[in-house]
């Protein structure tokens, strides 16, 4: 499993998120506080706080590619 922080904070990007997310057949979780969301559920991740960044956990052998595919989301 790989966490990374990542930064949806308008209605655009966590539309583009979720369908990137759909495409893998991974599980992703996104952490806020004591939350756990599914990250393909839209309705999931607009019940969480989005104005400061939120953990994803990428559920995968080799996250080269999905980490590359989702680098506009990945704050440092």
């Amino acid at each position: 499993m790989k966490t990374v922080k990542i930064s949806l904070n308008s209605i655009d990007k966590v539309k583009s998120f979720v369908n990137i997310v759909t495409k893998y057949e991974t599980d992703f979780d996104l952490v806020s506080g004591r939350y756990v969301i599914d990250a393909k559920s839209i309705m999931g991740i607009f019940s969480l706080d989005l104005s400061k960044p939120i953990d994803l956990n990428i559920h995968s052998e080799d996250p080269t590619e999905i980490l590359e595919t989702l680098k506009p989301y990945i704050v440092e």
